[in-house]
């Protein structure tokens, strides 16, 4: 059974939440294999005081069936990375699932993704998803963008 690749975006100033608490769950899918991705194999820095550790940079892991974008105050710095988003906008066209936590969604909408998705943000955020032509999304069943290309 060929593993189901799970890779999340782990970049300075994450809210560790976001990304740890997705992983554990995504992590028990049968066959799972977890990366964690930045531009270096170097520690990132959290919102929390510590740092996370990179399975795979950029330039290393290009496919994903599943990747998520999580949140945190360094989603602005992300925004303005043409690298990052990049690599998001390639790996995220190509996943079966793309999916983000919190302010993960304008990640997403930065790299061109949520055209034909609801998405919703942090409250203090969503706003900010009409600069990436979405509306906002206040449904209690959308917390965050989600999309599946296994019905296209």
């Amino acid at each position: 059974m060929k593993p189901t690749r799970v890779v999340f975006l782990v970049f300075p100033n994450v809210t560790q939440l976001d990304l740890t608490g997705p992983a554990q769950v995504l992590s028990r899918l049968p066959n799972a294999k977890v990366d964690l991705v930045w531009k270096s194999l170097d520690p990132v820095q959290t919102d929390s005081g510590f740092a996370l550790l990179p399975t795979g940079t950029l330039d290393e892991v290009t496919e994903a069936d599943i990747l998520c974008i999580p949140g945190g105050f360094g989603c602005v710095d992300v925004m303005h990375d043409d690298d990052a988003l990049a690599w998001v906008w390639s790996v995220g066209e190509r996943a079966q699932w793309m999916t983000s936590v919190c302010t993960g969604s304008l990640i997403l909408g930065a790299a061109g993704l949520l055209e034909g998705y609801r998405a919703t943000s942090h409250w203090a955020w969503r706003d900010y998803l009409k600069l990436f032509g979405r509306s906002r999304s206040r449904s209690a069943s959308c917390s965050t963008a989600t999309g599946s290309r296994a019905a296209e």
